[in-house]
Formats: structure tokens, C-alpha cells, sequence
């Protein structure tokens, strides 16, 4: 098989230059809460993903992914599907926000690519403009419902669902891949300030952070 003609971006070069997380900053600058045994809500911020935007027909994508990392396309608008440490979400209806462990989203894009070949799609590669936050503990649910204006109460927000909403005034995605974990993919020119407002929307429940 033919490689791809496009130019792809490797977003993790061999470099003597130490990669900084969006939230290295406000580490440095904010600061962490004190810990606390009592904490009912956990964040903990997942850097350096590989985020990937792909863009066209659901059914030569589908089998691209199918042959490439052996999963598929969320079956229904607004889910995602998860396996190990992959996921795939959708967006639009022919947009899909595909998230990949450290360092593997230059040879998926590569894969994908040779799989499509001819087809009508595009692969963006947004790792370096995304981070992705998670939260758990007992009273992420009110801590949500208090940043986001999507109606995140579990009988409108089941486990498997995701949304594009609002949330502290800013858009991100929101995601609930199980029925503990809650997710926000976060643009990282915003990471600074979600962190700041997690901190404070979720001081009442002594929130920890984990690095």
C-alpha cells in the first residue's frame, strides 16, 4: 500500500526541549490545594494525549478505525466508545474527536491515511491545542451542575454520553465515559482558567488535585 502524499505533523519530535503541560503554569503560579482525607472530588489533569479531528464519511472511517486499532464509530449522535486507552467521540455528523495515548497519535494519523487512501476525509492533528481533565468523587455531579449549562443529571447525562457545551463561560466537551469518570477536553489557551475555576467551584468539597 502506497504511503500517504500529505505532510503529516509529528506533535512529539525527539528534542532535548522538556515539554510543559497547559497546566504548568498555573502549577508554578496557582498552586495545588492543601490535601485533604475528606476531598469528594478528585481532578487530575491528563497532558500530552493525541487528540485527532477526523472528518468525512461515517462508513469508510469506521472501517479505517476498524482495521487500524480494531474499534469503531459511536453507533449514536452525542456518545463516544472507549477502548483501553482509546477513544473516539462523536462531534458532528461527520466529525469524530479521536484520543490516543502519548506519542501515537503521528503513527495512527499515518495508518489511518493509508487505510482511506482515495476517500473523501480529513485527519487534523490538535494535540497541542487540547488538554483533558478528568474529575471523580461523590459530588462531582453538583460541582458540574454549577459550571456547566448543559443538563448534566444523570437521567439526561447517562454513562457514554458526550456533549460540545458551555461550561464556565467557555466551550469545551463535555464527556461521562463510565458511570465514575467525567471528562473535559479542554482548549489549552482555557486550561489555566478551568483550572482556576474548578478550584474554587469545587473548594466546598475540598477538592484535591493529582498530578
Amino acid at each position: 500500500m502506497p504511503e500517504p502524499t500529505c505532510k503529516m505533523f509529528q506533535s512529539h519530535p525527539d528534542s532535548a526541549v522538556p515539554k510543559e503541560s497547559p497546566l504548568a503554569w498555573s502549577y508554578q503560579h496557582v498552586g495545588l490545594p492543601k490535601t485533604d482525607r475528606q476531598s469528594t472530588v478528585l481532578l487530575h489533569e491528563h497532558a500530552f494525549l493525541g487528540h485527532l479531528l477526523l472528518r468525512g464519511g461515517a462508513i469508510a472511517l469506521d472501517k479505517a478505525l476498524r482495521s487500524v486499532l480494531n474499534m469503531s464509530l459511536p453507533a449514536r449522535p452525542l456518545s463516544l466508545t472507549e477502548k483501553g486507552d482509546y477513544s473516539v467521540q462523536w462531534l458532528t455528523p461527520d466529525e469524530w474527536l479521536l484520543i490516543v495515548p502519548q506519542g501515537q497519535e503521528f503513527e495512527t494519523e499515518r495508518k489511518l491515511r493509508e487505510q482511506l487512501q482515495d476517500e473523501h476525509y480529513a485527519i487534523v492533528n490538535v494535540s497541542g491545542g487540547q488538554t483533558l481533565f478528568t474529575l471523580t468523587g461523590k459530588n462531582v455531579l453538583p460541582l458540574l451542575m454549577k459550571s456547566a449549562v448543559y443538563d448534566v443529571h444523570p437521567a439526561n447525562f447517562p454513562a457514554g454520553k458526550s456533549v460540545t457545551t458551555v461550561f464556565a463561560n467557555t466551550p469545551m466537551v463535555l464527556r461521562r465515559p463510565d458511570e465514575e469518570r467525567w471528562e473535559l477536553v479542554v482548549r489549552r489557551s482555557f486550561a489555566d482558567y478551568i483550572f482556576r475555576w474548578l478550584l474554587d467551584a469545587g473548594a466546598e468539597y475540598g477538592i484535591n488535585v493529582s498530578r
